[in-house]
């Protein structure tokens, strides 16, 4: 279960369901996430592989972390990498990670909390679960999503937001059967915290089984619902969905998201990731861990990691403190 919940939803504002005349979204596709595995070894699904890059804009890729129950001494993470040109969100559903870069940003995120960190002109970073859940084992749920920067941005200073469980925007449907997290953005005039540089929105919604939610959504943006745990439909042809699953949607001003009737034991409800952003519409070059506009600023961001430019490993760490070594 999300650590993120109410015990009676109905207690939450509402969120006001589209106009009557309002587009319902049409679904174009919907495709199924390969599984992989990421840093020093957790699992991961890749939510947007195979999808075109124009369905996805301004979004580049995204994982679900887990969910895994790890044993004593199993979790992992990644080691000390760059990035440049973007920005990471790491939304932690259950379990509890530590990050740190090497511009002194970072700190602990744990059962609900959002890491937003801005690359900008670049930094390098590293994130892995604390000594204790090393020891103890536990659960690890949780998803990292890259936004892209226009190219007017891509060289800003770096930034680091730090978003609090309880600062989350929790809403719900006009009947009480969805629970609405809004972590960034808008949506029917309610404000999630994260503040982003290319404008987006991301909520996390859990659906009873067999309830309906049907949002309002910004026609200038684009819409995809990833399926994090369970089964259900979307759009208003009721396209089945489920685990591991993405939907990307066509025009409109209102999505719709139902939860099947019967679900899973090990997954009571639906939940889902819903994400919609205004697209950049620029030319993207994308490799590794840097994502920028041509060719020659891709090479440039690699020289700039290998001469240290973005940053250096704090010496705490053992590491070379002229520049990193890998």
């Amino acid at each position: 279960m999300p650590a993120i919940t109410v015990e009676n939803p109905l207690t939450l504002p509402r969120v006001s369901p589209p106009a009557p005349d309002a587009v319902a979204r049409p679904v174009r596709a919907v495709s199924t996430a390969p599984t992989g595995y990421e840093g020093e070894g957790f699992p991961v699904r890749r939510a947007f592989a195979g999808i075109h890059y124009r369905n996805l804009d301004p979004f580049i890729m995204m994982d679900q972390m887990g969910e895994v129950e790890y044993e004593p001494g199993e979790p992992k993470g990644t080691p000390w990498h760059p990035h440049r040109g973007f920005e990471t969100v790491t939304y932690i559903i259950d379990g509890i990670f530590d990050h740190q870069d090497s511009h002194g940003g970072g700190g602990t995120i744990t059962n609900g909390d959002t890491q937003w960190m801005t690359a900008g002109a670049g930094l390098l970073h590293i994130e892995a679960p604390p000594e204790s859940l090393v020891m103890s084992g536990g659960l690890f749920h949780g998803i990292q999503l890259w936004v892209n920067l226009p190219a007017k941005d891509k060289m800003m200073a770096p930034k680091y937001q730090d978003l609090r469980s309880g600062s989350v925007a929790l809403l719900t449907s006009p009947d009480g059967g969805a629970l609405i997290r809004v972590i960034a953005g808008e949506l029917a005039g309610h404000q999630g915290p994260g503040a982003t540089h290319t404008p987006i929105t991301l909520i996390h919604a859990t659906l009873a089984p067999g309830a309906e939610l049907r949002l309002p959504w910004r026609e200038d943006f684009n819409a995809l619902a990833y399926v994090l745990a369970g089964r259900g439909s979307v759009g208003t042809d009721r396209r089945p969905v489920h685990t591991g699953q993405t939907a990307v949607f066509g025009d409109g001003a209102a999505l719709t998201v139902r939860a099947d009737e019967r679900q899973d034991a090990h997954t009571p409800d639906l939940d889902v990731v819903l994400l919609g952003g205004q697209p950049i519409r620029e030319p993207m070059a994308h490799y590794g861990p840097f994502v920028m506009n041509t060719r020659d600023e891709l090479q440039q961001a690699f020289d700039d990691f290998q001469k240290g430019r973005l940053g250096t490993v704090p010496a705490v760490h053992g590491m070379n403190a002229s520049g990193p070594n890998s």
